[in-house]
């Protein structure tokens, strides 16, 4: 069983979802503007096109759809380093408090253990409600600078024009094979943790 408001689903996006997407994003980028956090370049920007038509084929963009089927929410999911890399998740602020982005997070959870891959990282602000505070309460911890893969490094470089990276982290999760109840087929959306 999901605990997925009623209304909505998730499933795995297809081509035709892009533009909504990319909609989606912007909109969520918006709720950074009174933080003080992103520049103003940042705020509009958005995951590219070309990465969704690459990462949707390869089963790597989770989608969340309302009753019309329409997509108001989305997770981005990669290999990178020794596990499932977080790419980027975003729900539109009209569908906002609903726990839809728990929901995502808890679906790319699932394809981990899916995929028999040890944890999900992700890169967020510390502070902001919504961001490190909202991880940690679905079980990410922080990762020790010091432990961090070359690729986070990689990441953190390219945010630093953007974005002040000392006041964000990475966080990781680990991933326990049976943690989650699945088939034997691929879910297209997620039970509820038992932690939870």
């Amino acid at each position: 069983m999901s605990d997925l408001a009623e209304g909505y689903s998730i499933t795995s996006a297809n081509l035709d979802d892009i533009a909504a997407l990319i909609s989606v994003d912007k909109a969520a980028s918006a709720l950074f503007a009174p933080t003080g956090l992103l520049d103003e370049s940042a705020l509009g920007d958005h995951v590219p096109a070309e990465v969704f038509e690459q990462e949707i084929p390869a089963g790597n963009v989770f989608v969340v759809q309302n009753i019309h089927g329409w997509a108001i929410g989305f997770a981005l999911i990669r290999l990178r380093g020794t596990g499932l890399y977080l790419d980027q998740v975003s729900v539109h602020p009209d569908h906002g408090q609903k726990g839809l982005g728990r929901a995502l997070i808890v679906r790319v959870l699932t394809e981990a253990e899916f995929r028999k891959l040890p944890h999900v990282s992700l890169s967020t602000f510390r502070d902001v409600p919504w961001n490190g505070p909202f991880y940690a309460s679905m079980g990410f911890k922080e990762i020790p600078r010091e432990k961090l893969e070359p690729y986070m490094i990689e990441i953190e470089t390219a945010q630093k024009p953007f974005m002040d990276v000392t006041k964000r982290c990475f966080m990781r999760r680990k991933v326990r094979r049976g943690f989650f109840k699945l088939g034997a087929a691929k879910p297209e959306s997620a039970p509820k943790p038992e932690t939870e």
